[in-house]
């Protein structure tokens, strides 16, 4: 008796009629293409949101340690993968931060404009005030030069020639005075071209990209727009910047437990301890801007609580005496904490120069 055969739409391979699923591929076999199952595709191949999200969920905002546990010693399908949950959870996270960085930009526009308006309020007044004293300190210098003529039998005539090469002299100084940066202000005020200005601001004809951003940087802040460019900047540079922080953080942990497994565990480790640093910020706001508004000391408490839970979580997944653990925990976010401001200026200067 011959068997019926089915031909895999994905591999091509041929199979016994009646298999749900390609003994071949494990595609499968009736998966007809509806709006249902295209949606429900796309969420489970690339944010894996299913049933292992959810159960995944709870042990990871409050067992420290365990998802890491539990994949090392080989449950890899009951738990969501330590690097799956990272990308969702980050794409979530930075999704959230956006609308909260927009503000920021916008707010550090304004008070950019404001510093830079009264700024050139303050170069105005500072100039006419020493127009001003310039003025009656010629006026004294004149009058004592008058009481002086008839001692030395000046005449009428040489004395209005005197006073006019002073009053001459001292106007063109006057005008001299703070002459670029007045330059400057004034080709802004017309709209005159980027490289025009730079030239007046004295960027060097040969300049590079580090020089030439580092005056784009400025004149962005002298125009009143540089603060908010920077903060985006550094901020579009943030996912970046974590999959070189990730990475330096298991080798910081594995430099730490050098004898407690391969880097690869401490990499688990790390990627799960990040996932529940995003998970517990992007619910931070989320609630503050659609719930209700958390108060600043809430806040804090909440983020220096994130401590307590890694030493719990190096606690379980190392298994070390509590002691020990607490002091290499505070070492080792003192050195991580090190790293994190040098990359947080890193950004904040490229964000500078490349605005």
């Amino acid at each position: 008796m011959s068997t019926e055969l089915d031909t895999c739409q994905n591999c091509e391979q041929h199979f016994e009629k009646g298999f749900k699923f390609c003994p071949h591929c494990g595609q499968k076999t009736n998966d007809e293409l509806t709006l249902g199952v295209l949606f429900y595709n796309t969420i489970s191949n690339y944010f894996s949101f299913d049933a292992r999200f959810l159960k995944s969920f709870v042990p990871l905002m409050f067992k420290p340690g365990y998802l890491a546990k539990e994949f090392i010693k080989g449950k890899r399908l009951l738990y969501l993968h330590p690097a799956q949950m990272y990308l969702f959870i980050s794409v979530v996270f930075f999704f959230l931060s956006s609308f909260t960085i927009a503000e920021w930009e916008l707010e550090a526009n304004k008070i950019n404009q404001k510093i830079a308006n009264a700024k050139a309020v303050e170069d105005e007044e500072k100039k006419q005030s020493k127009v001003d004293f310039d003025s009656i300190k010629k006026e004294i210098i004149l009058q004592d030069l008058k009481d002086q003529y008839p001692k030395y039998g000046v005449k009428e005539v040489d004395t209005k020639l005197a006073d006019s090469i002073i009053k001459s002299e001292t106007n063109n100084a006057a005008v001299t005075w703070d002459f670029n940066k007045n330059k400057v202000d004034s080709l802004i005020k017309s709209g005159a071209e980027d490289e025009v200005i730079y030239k007046e601001m004295g960027m060097s004809d040969d300049a590079g990209y580090f020089e030439r951003g580092v005056y784009k940087g400025f004149l962005d802040i002298a125009k009143g727009s540089g603060a908010g460019n920077v903060l985006r900047r550094a901020f579009d540079a943030v996912p970046i910047t974590m999959f070189i922080l990730l990475p330096l953080f298991a080798f910081i942990l594995k430099l730490f437990y050098f004898r407690r497994g391969r880097y690869a565990h401490h990499l688990v480790f790390t990627f799960y301890f990040f996932s529940f640093l995003f998970t517990l910020f992007a619910i931070l706001m989320a609630t503050n801007r659609f719930l209700i508004s958390i108060p600043g000391s809430v806040i804090t408490l909440i983020v220096l609580s994130t401590f307590f839970y890694f030493y719990l979580g190096l606690l379980k997944f190392y298994e070390r005496h509590w002691l020990t653990t607490l002091i290499k925990s505070g070492v080792i976010t003192f050195i991580f904490s090190i790293f994190v401001f040098i990359t947080v200026g890193c950004l904040f200067f490229f964000g500078l120069i490349n605005t």
